[in-house]
């Protein structure tokens, strides 16, 4: 135990030193936290599970402590739900449904924990070219990831490269045609397949945003190479959603930027036509076995009905167990019961009842009233990025903030809190609503600097967004 904190101390003082680099850390380790857990230190996959939160407090401290800033509150609907959302959870950390409140605070970080990172971006990002190098060596990762998702598609199920991180789920799960070869549901370096699903999507949304925008001959090829491979993983993965997702994703990016760019939508369209020819062709030789797989999946299974509905219907039904009232945050997490476990802790209430999709957990966990705040909060979240996106005028950041919008609207209903890969991804997308206008409003700046010392009209800078 005192190896354990010496540790912890040491990687929250390490990661204190420098702040910007510890948040962008934490997402390589979202990346290869899976590969760790997996395959280099299995025997401390439980500590590593932690790893990348112990780096965003050390962050946090150095952030919001230790540096002394002066914070303005810059949208006041958000803050105050923010505050409210805040409250309740705490209210049910100490719910006596729950049998222990080490349970409530393990349940509270995937509410609440990752939110300061919204309010880090405008500091963290000090210019468009620097968020974009950023993000562009952040998708590079989508190459060794992606490679390694064909190589477990096409190894045996039984392959060393074919297993979960330490957990109940032994089985490695499989699709294909009956009494034939089974194939795996990859789940590249993370481990397990849904979170590997949301790496895919916030890739493949980012990825899109760039091609839809001019970009040297080099990095286009690049982002083309690195969208074939999120497109082939995503079939190899099995999974329905994530298909789905891409497809609604790429048809809902093109229909609001026709919309609000009418102008510009045959060069837009131009821009995919290249990429996906390539990709149609490439996946229909050399990966035809996955998109058969995928295919035969999506037409035996007959469950997207009912499971869609029940992800709008379970919120209603769940109110009778508990009134205004739930079971505490953490009650339908996982990792509650493997703490109850590990401490000894006493059990909690049973809840009578079948739960998997999100909504209905937050109403089991929180009840009716912390539902509507915690949605409400997600909602306001939503219409302030649709706002900024509609005022912003550089394209890059403009294409930015209409990913993150399809990205959240998506994934609304989807898990979050359960969810420690769309966690971090959803708080920093969320953050765009501050950083993005911050960055225009630099540009513009420098822009008038230039224009003041040179002592000419915009006229001379033709390629300007703010003429």
């Amino acid at each position: 135990m005192l190896i354990a904190a010496i540790a912890v101390l040491c990687i929250i003082g390490v990661s204190a030193l420098n702040w910007r680099g510890s948040v962008k850390a934490v997402f390589l380790i979202l990346v290869i936290e899976g590969a760790l857990r997996k395959w280099v230190l299995p025997q401390a996959s439980d500590a590593i599970y932690f790893l990348k939160d112990l780096v965003l407090l050390g962050a946090y401290l150095q952030y919001f402590i230790f540096s002394n800033r002066r914070f303005a509150i810059q949208n006041r609907t958000i803050s105050i739900l923010i505050i409210f959302v805040t409250i309740w959870c705490v209210l049910q950390v100490f719910n006596p449904s729950l049998g222990s409140p080490l349970v409530g605070l393990f349940g509270l970080r995937g509410y609440i924990f990752y939110i300061p990172l919204m309010w880090m971006l405008p500091t963290l990002f000090q210019s468009e070219q620097d968020l974009s190098k950023f993000l562009r060596f952040h998708l590079l990762l989508v190459i060794p990831v992606g490679l390694l998702g064909i190589a477990q598609f096409f190894s045996p199920t039984n392959s060393p490269i074919n297993v979960y991180a330490p957990s109940e789920l032994k089985e490695v799960a499989t699709f294909g045609v009956a009494g034939a070869t089974q194939f795996t549901r990859v789940t590249g370096t993370f481990s397990y397949i849904d979170g590997y699903a949301v790496y895919l999507l916030i890739c493949f949304g980012l990825l899109i945003a760039f091609l839809s925008l001019q970009q040297p001959r080099f990095w286009k090829l690049i982002s083309s190479f690195e969208l074939l491979l999120i497109v082939v993983n995503s079939c190899m993965t099995g999974s329905r959603s994530v298909v789905f997702a891409l497809v609604l994703f790429f048809l809902s990016f093109i229909v609001l930027k026709g919309l609000t760019q009418t102008e510009k939508k045959i060069s837009l369209l131009s821009n995919f036509l290249l990429p996906a020819i390539c990709i149609s062709l490439v996946t229909s030789i050399w990966f035809k076995p996955a998109i058969n797989a995928f295919l035969l999946r999506s037409n035996s299974n007959q469950d997207v009905t009912a499971r869609i509905t029940a992800t709008f219907t379970q919120p209603f039904e769940f109110i009778q167990y508990k009134g205004l009232d739930g079971y505490g945050t953490g009650a339908t997490q996982p990792g509650g019961q493997t703490l109850r476990r590990l401490l000894n802790l006493p059990d909690g209430a049973v809840i009578p009842t079948y739960y998997e999709e999100e909504p209905g957990r937050i109403v089991l966990e929180l009840g009716p009233i912390g539902f509507f705040l915690w949605y409400g909060l997600r909602f306001s979240l939503l219409i302030a990025i649709w706002l900024v996106f509609c005022k912003l005028k550089k394209p890059f950041l403009r294409q930015l903030a209409l990913t993150a919008l399809l990205i959240q609207t998506i994934g609304i209903y989807d898990q979050l809190v359960t969810q420690p890969t769309f966690l971090p991804y959803y708080w920093f997308f969320s953050g765009f609503i501050f950083l993005l206008p911050q960055l225009e409003w630099t540009d513009w700046y420098r822009e008038q600097q230039l224009l003041q010392q040179h002592n000419v009209s915009s006229a001379y800078l033709p390629d300007s967004p703010y003429q």
